[in-house]
C-alpha cells in the first residue's frame, strides 16, 4: 500500500504546485487592489467582482463571449459532423479531403487572422468578390462594422477549427458496426431514421467530446479576437481574456485577477454539470 502511495505521489505534487497553488494565490489577489502602481496590496473584499458586473465594457465583453460560445459551438459541430458523414462514405478523394479540412486546424491562429484581415477588409478579396459576380450588396466592413464584428470572427473560427472536430466524428463513425444498419435496412429504415436512430445515438460519446472542448474554447477564446480586431473597433469585440490582457496591461492587475477567476467559474459551472448530463446519454456499440 505504502508503495503505491510513493508512485502517485509525485503527480499529486505536481498537479499542487501547478494547478491548486496559482488557484487559490490568484483568488487571493482578485479581492485586493494588487497593482505596480502601488507601493503596497491591500484587501478590497468583493469590490473587484462587484465593478465587474457594473462595468459597460467588461459587461460588453461578456456578452461578447458568450455570443462567440453559442455560434461556435453549434457550427462548428453542425459543420464538423456533416463533413464527417459525407467523407465516411465510400468516395475515391476523401483521404485528400479529410487533409484538405483538417490542415486550417493545425495552422496557427495568429496567420489564420493575418491571412483574413486582407479578404475582409472593405476593399478586399470577399468584398471585391461580391462586387465582380453583381453581389455589391452583400458587401460589408467585416471587421469595422460592430453589428456584425463578432460575427465574422465566428465564422473565420468555424473554419479554421470544423474540420478538427470531423476527424474526432469519424473517428467516432467508424467504430459503429455496419450490421446495425444493414439490419435498419431490411427492416425499411431510410438514410434519416438510420441517421437518426443509429448513427446519433452511437456517436454520442463523440458529440459530448466536441461539444465540451468547442465550449471551453469558445469561452476562452482569445487569439482569433486578437489577431483580427484586438478587440475593436472601439470595444465592439472585446472578449473576457482579451479585457484581461487589457486590465494587465493598465496596471490593474487585482482586477484581471478576479475578471480571470470569473471566467474560471463560468468554465467550471457551464461545462461539468453538461458533462455530466451528456455522459448519461451515451450509448455503448
Amino acid at each position: 500500500m505504502k508503495y503505491t502511495y510513493k508512485l502517485v505521489m509525485p503527480a499529486l505534487l505536481v498537479y499542487l504546485i501547478i494547478f491548486i497553488i496559482p488557484t487559490f494565490t490568484g483568488l487571493y489577489y482578485s479581492l485586493t487592489d494588487w497593482s505596480p502602481l502601488k507601493d503596497g496590496i491591500s484587501f478590497v473584499g468583493l469590490e473587484n467582482f462587484k465593478y465587474i458586473f457594473q462595468d459597460e465594457v467588461l459587461l460588453l465583453a461578456l456578452k461578447n463571449t458568450f455570443i462567440y460560445t453559442i455560434i461556435v459551438v453549434v457550427f462548428k459541430n453542425g459543420l464538423g459532423l456533416l463533413l464527417a458523414v459525407g467523407l465516411n462514405m465510400p468516395l475515391k478523394s476523401k483521404n485528400f479531403l479529410r487533409a484538405v479540412y483538417f490542415i486550417p486546424s493545425i495552422v496557427s491562429t495568429i496567420v489564420i487572422g493575418l491571412v483574413f484581415i486582407p479578404i475582409l477588409q472593405p476593399s478586399g478579396i470577399l468584398n471585391g468578390f461580391f462586387e465582380s459576380i453583381g453581389l455589391d450588396f452583400l458587401a460589408q466592413y467585416w471587421l469595422s462594422d460592430t453589428g456584425i464584428v463578432m460575427y465574422t470572427i465566428s465564422a473565420v473560427s468555424i473554419w479554421q477549427w470544423a474540420g478538427y472536430h470531423m476527424v474526432i466524428y469519424l473517428a467516432g463513425l467508424q467504430t459503429i458496426s455496419s450490421d446495425y444498419y444493414e439490419a435498419a435496412q431490411i427492416d425499411g429504415a431510410n438514410v434519416f431514421q438510420r441517421f437518426r436512430y443509429i448513427t446519433l445515438p452511437l456517436l454520442a460519446a463523440s458529440i459530448n467530446i466536441n461539444v465540451i472542448l468547442s465550449l471551453i474554447g469558445g469561452l476562452k477564446v482569445f487569439s482569433e479576437v486578437y489577431a483580427l480586431t484586438n478587440g475593436g473597433p472601439g470595444n465592439a469585440s472585446q472578449v473576457l481574456t482579451t479585457s484581461i490582457l487589457s486590465l494587465f496591461g493598465e496596471g490593474r492587475w487585482g482586477l484581471g485577477t478576479a475578471l480571470n477567476t470569473v471566467l474560471f467559474l463560468i468554465v467550471a459551472i457551464i461545462a461539468i454539470p453538461l458533462l455530466h448530463k451528456m455522459r448519461k446519454q451515451e450509448v455503448e456499440a
